[in-house]
């Protein structure tokens, strides 16, 4: 039987009282902690596994995409979009099905499959990808306005000078000569500037020289 000076059994003492009024809350405590723990790496494993599902979909999307497949192209990314809709992999098959849609002659189902994109992209830049490719097609169709709406809310720095372009190109189809000078003239604004921060070689000077016949095609004074 082991022996305590009066010191250690004090403090045996103390301990049993301590735990006796705390024990079931540092209990319980732990317990919580646990199954957050638990619950942490549970919810880890199922955004892997998830991602995995979802990765393998995009694959099969992409595989479409190379054998010019749209209609199994729209059918995987509907998939994406039924199981997977907050994924990145959703949005680029959309993207990817939506432009062999178009090219096929599909422009319905392309027209809302960007459509859907453009609301649900997690990533701003790819929210702005669809914007343009579906303001695209209304300009084909001569939907100018609804174009030109589609186009109001500010873009990613990156797309802005393209954003400017597009209004120019429905601008001057429209023949609002004035209107579409100013977008062109800021787009190579926006391209100047880029240009200027960008490492000598990294921006496709060609860009800028298109913008230019563009404005000048307008014949549109100063």
């Amino acid at each position: 039987m082991a022996v305590y000076d009066l010191e250690e059994q004090e403090q045996i003492s103390e301990l049993k009282a301590w735990w006796a009024r705390y024990g079931n809350a540092v209990t319980a405590g732990l317990l919580v902690a646990a199954v957050a723990v638990f619950g942490w790496q549970g919810w880890n494993w199922y955004q892997r596994n998830q991602a995995a599902q979802a990765s393998g979909i995009l694959a099969e999307v992409q595989k479409a995409a190379s054998g010019h497949d749209a209609k199994t192209a729209a059918a995987k990314a509907g998939v994406l979009i039924e199981k997977f809709p907050g994924t990145t992999h959703a949005v680029l098959a959309v993207l990817m099905s939506a432009r062999l849609q178009a090219e096929g002659g599909d422009v319905k189902t392309a027209k809302a499959q960007l459509g859907w994109a453009a609301e649900n992209a997690g990533e701003l830049e790819l929210r702005d990808i669809a914007r343009l490719r579906l303001a695209n097609l209304l300009l084909d169709e001569k939907a100018y306005d609804e174009a030109l709406k589609l186009l109001e809310r500010e873009p990613a720095p990156t797309f802005s000078g393209r954003f400017h372009e597009m209004r120019g190109d429905i601008h001057a189809v429209q023949g609002k000569g004035a209107e579409a000078k100013k977008s062109y003239e800021a787009a190579i604004a926006q391209f100047d500037e880029v240009a200027k921060a960008a490492p000598a070689g990294a921006v496709d000077e060609r860009q800028k020289a298109i913008l230019q016949l563009k404005l000048e095609s307008l014949g549109v004074g100063a």
